[in-house]
């Protein structure tokens, strides 16, 4: 009996506390494991890596030499005679080199390098915003989609009732078989509208299980976000906080530095150099060397100039992208506010629609049950009820996707 008990317990504690997913939870598990996010963020350490690299050739260089010959033919001069000698012999050297001065290429070249940490740090922020967007997206269909399920499940409710009921009404000679008829044709109908709806959730259920890679189950609580107001965005907080449009105008001076890096080239560097060398062949004898070296590219064959070229291309395509991503992106935010607007003049007819669809609805069927009403108008009033309450849920998913769109365009997760 104590197990009966705990078993039954456990049962109703399973239905009383049914596993929720929210919003947050599903955006956060998303960016904890897509690929997409990882990718970005491992641009961000290879262009970390980057910086490194261009730092290197401000660091000293040293390199060490070895040799070593078993045997070597050594040629001596001897009153005009030479003379041969088979021996061994070895080498040791070590040199140092150091950038002194390269007209602030390799500076350049290093601020460019930083340039490319902050677009890759922005690119990923981007890729977090629109991921969190597609997973929004997914959340609130799967919502709407069984909103639209439990409609449809009470207007099949309905429409059978309504068959079952001309269907008797027929028999005692009451009505014709056309009503029944045509209350079981729209039977079938919503049948077949309630299947769509349900389909429609499952592909929303399996694309959002996919991106926070985890399955969901098919009774999960889902929290309503279908009434989130706008708040703290207009198109100049937008456009300020919008990392895409940071990391082109970051692209914009990362290319500007390297076009005054491939300048630089023309000058060439100064360098220090420092060398110590040992050497045992027949003689035994060591070497120094401290010194700077002036390296100036006189020629060569038109490659410098060709990369300023390049560079300079780079740099004008560059502020011309951003131009570009600017007008395509202020005219975006100026359609999606104009859209919310309609949005909800939309919501508030619909809302007035469906009061009065459902007031005409039971009117009609109640004047229909007293044979002051044909089927033709029930039908026609049961439309015009599913219409408004389909409509409505349509109405808010797009206010609501349109306002998460906006999100998405200035950063937000």
């Amino acid at each position: 009996m104590f197990k009966k008990n705990l078993l039954l317990f456990a049962l109703l504690g399973t239905q009383l506390f049914a596993q929720t997913l929210t919003l947050d939870s599903a955006i956060q598990k998303a960016l904890n494991t897509h690929p997409d996010i990882q990718k970005a963020t491992l641009v961000v350490h290879k262009n970390e890596k980057g910086v490194s690299l261009a730092k290197a050739d401000y660091l000293p260089q040293v390199n060490l030499y070895a040799e070593y010959d078993p045997t070597k033919t050594y040629v001596l001069p001897t009153n005009g005679v030479f003379h041969t000698i088979d021996n061994d012999g070895y080498i040791l050297s070590a040199t140092l080199h150091q950038k002194i001065w390269d007209f602030s290429k390799t500076t350049a070249n290093i601020d460019a390098q930083k340039e490319n940490i902050d677009i890759a740090k922005l690119s990923l922020e981007d890729a977090k915003a629109y991921l969190a967007y597609q997973v929004k997206l997914q959340y609130e269909l799967m919502l709407v989609q069984r909103s639209a399920i439990e409609v449809r499940e009470k207007d099949l409710e309905s429409k059978e009732a309504l068959y079952k009921q001309a269907l008797a009404e027929v028999q005692q000679g009451m009505k014709t078989s056309a009503d029944a008829t045509r209350f079981l044709s729209s039977f079938y109908v919503a049948k077949d509208n309630l299947a769509i709806s349900q389909a429609n959730y499952e592909k929303a259920r399996v694309s959002l299980s996919l991106y926070i890679n985890e399955d969901i189950p098919e009774d999960i609580e889902l929290e309503d976000t279908l009434e989130l107001q706008m708040k703290g965005m207009n198109e100049q907080s937008i456009i300020h906080d919008s990392p895409s449009l940071k990391a082109l105008k970051k692209g914009v001076q990362k290319s500007y530095l390297e076009h005054k890096s491939a300048k630089a080239s023309h000058y060439g560097s100064i360098d220090g150099i420092a060398s110590y060398s040992y050497q045992n062949t027949l003689n035994e004898y060591d070497s120094s060397l401290v010194g700077i070296t002036l390296n100036v590219p006189l020629y060569s064959g038109g490659r410098t100039s060709a990369q300023v070229e390049q560079a300079e291309i780079n740099r004008q395509s560059s502020q011309a992208e951003y131009s570009s991503k600017l007008l395509a992106l202020r005219g975006e935010i100026e359609s999606l506010l104009i859209d919310l607007k309609r949005y909800e003049k939309t919501i508030a007819a619909k809302n007035a629609q469906l009061d009065a669809a459902r007031s005409t609805y039971d009117l009609l069927n109640a004047r229909y049950k007293e044979g002051l009403s044909t089927y033709i108008e029930v039908l026609d009033a049961s439309a015009l009820q599913l219409d408004a309450q389909l409509g409505l849920l349509s109405a808010k998913y797009e206010r609501s996707s349109a306002l998460h769109k906006l999100e998405y365009l200035q950063g937000k997760i």
